[in-house]
């Protein structure tokens, strides 16, 4: 199995996971992190996605301080994997998956960064 396969295969687990823990879905606020997220709403999400993304950056200065040590690159590798997470339950939340993200860079690639800016609608 390749890697790609493998990416692909944790991320649609994750999903399915996230899935099942939305409240139509029988997920349990009590019992479960993502279903008291879920509960919350949008709000309580995007707050978590930006301390996500905040951890992230500051891991990333951490890691370049100490000059991308194997222990700073793991702490933003973790942190990266928490913002991921997080952001994956923001598109459970507006019924959305990891494969519609991934569809999007696949429609991106190849696409100079400038040109793709350029084209976006305002």
């Amino acid at each position: 199995m390749s890697q790609h396969t493998e990416s692909a295969d944790v991320l649609a687990r994750v999903a399915a996971t996230l899935e099942s823990r939305k409240p139509e879905n029988g997920g349990d606020p009590a019992q479960s992190y993502v279903a008291k997220l879920f509960g919350k709403g949008d709000d309580a999400i995007l707050k978590k996605i930006g301390e996500e993304a905040t951890e992230t950056v500051m891991a990333a200065k951490d890691a370049r301080a100490a000059g991308l040590g194997e222990e700073a690159v793991g702490k933003v590798i973790y942190e990266v994997a928490d913002l991921w997470f997080h952001t994956m339950v923001l598109l459970s939340h507006i019924g959305a998956s990891p494969a519609d993200v991934v569809n999007e860079l696949a429609r991106r690639e190849g696409l100079s960064g400038l040109a793709e800016k350029a084209n976006r609608k305002e």
